[in-house]
């Protein structure tokens, strides 16, 4: 059930940002058409952006699809921090990205050049839509591959939402400069929101215990089990954010059989599955056997 369940998660995870790309790359087209028409730098720099979007979501779409393949001699635990890595690269990507807006945009708030603002206006509320669809779409979704590319096309819409705002205020009142200022305020709220997921991404890397996993709480459970006297050598990480490993020594009460022991790890597992945790490897010791490397 929890494998069928995982396999379904990351399956819906390969086929949002497989409609999040081809939603990007289409509208990536119309953006460069329709900044030449307006004469609007914002709408062809958010093209030019667009454009390292949509690669960047093509290579998530890549890793994410690499990431459900099975386990092999190359990688023993399978492919899945495959996904992890697409979520780095579109981290940088973004972090790249916002920096070069922010280059481009702070010097236009002192200098604004005039634009056709209707023409600005009908692209935004068209830009808004179609990013606003593929980040709800997103959204859904759990993996940290998708929350990253999520950011991507959240900075879409914010910036969809500015140049809407900007081409009504030049309409009304000739403020040509805010738009180049709420792009630099939209880029360092993304900049903030990257380095979130590049920690949390690099956490995984560096195999920290998964936050939503308490040891204490696991070796509460464990020691429910009447056989079980304590818990040693411990130790819990992540493949990708969602799957979660874990190893650890048992110390029985008694020797027991094989086939009592085979009864107590099915139960030690059930009951690490119930905590979030899909992969365990369990040792069994007796209380005054000597542990290796604990």
């Amino acid at each position: 059930m929890g494998h069928h369940h995982n396999h379904h998660r990351h399956g819906q995870s390969t086929k949002n940002l497989k409609v999040a790309f081809f939603l990007n790359l289409s509208f990536t087209v119309i953006e460069f058409i329709g900044g030449l028409l307006t004469g609007s730098m914002a709408i062809m720099s958010d093209a030019l952006h667009d454009l390292g979007d949509s690669i960047s979501i093509g290579l998530s779409w890549y890793f994410q699809n690499l990431s459900e393949k099975k386990r092999d001699n190359t990688f023993s635990y399978g492919y899945k921090r495959f996904s992890l890595l697409g979520a780095i690269i579109n981290a940088v990507v973004l972090l790249v990205g916002s920096v070069i807006i922010i280059s481009k945009a702070a010097p236009a708030i002192m200098n604004p050049s005039q634009v056709d603002e209707k023409g600005m206006l009908y692209i935004a509320i068209f830009g808004v839509v179609v990013n606003g669809v593929a980040v709800l779409r997103l959204r859904k979704g759990s993996s940290i591959n998708e929350r990253v590319i999520s950011l991507h096309l959240l900075e879409d819409v914010l910036g969809w939402v500015a140049v809407l705002i900007g081409s009504l205020l030049i309409m009304y009142f000739d403020w040509y400069f805010i738009d180049p200022l709420l792009s630099v305020l939209i880029a360092l709220f993304i900049i903030y929101n990257v380095f979130v997921n590049i920690k949390k991404s690099f956490q995984i890397i560096l195999q920290a215990t998964p936050k939503e996993i308490d040891i204490e709480k696991v070796h509460k459970k464990l020691r429910t089990i009447p056989e079980v006297l304590e818990i040693h050598d411990c130790h819990i990480w992540s493949m990708d954010g969602e799957y979660h490993v874990f190893s650890a020594h048992l110390v029985l009460d008694k020797s027991y059989d094989l086939r009592l022991q085979a009864a107590i790890k099915k139960r030690a597992k059930h009951l690490l599955h119930e905590l979030g945790i899909e992969h365990s490897t369990l040792e069994f010791e007796l209380k005054d056997e000597h542990c290796d490397g604990c």
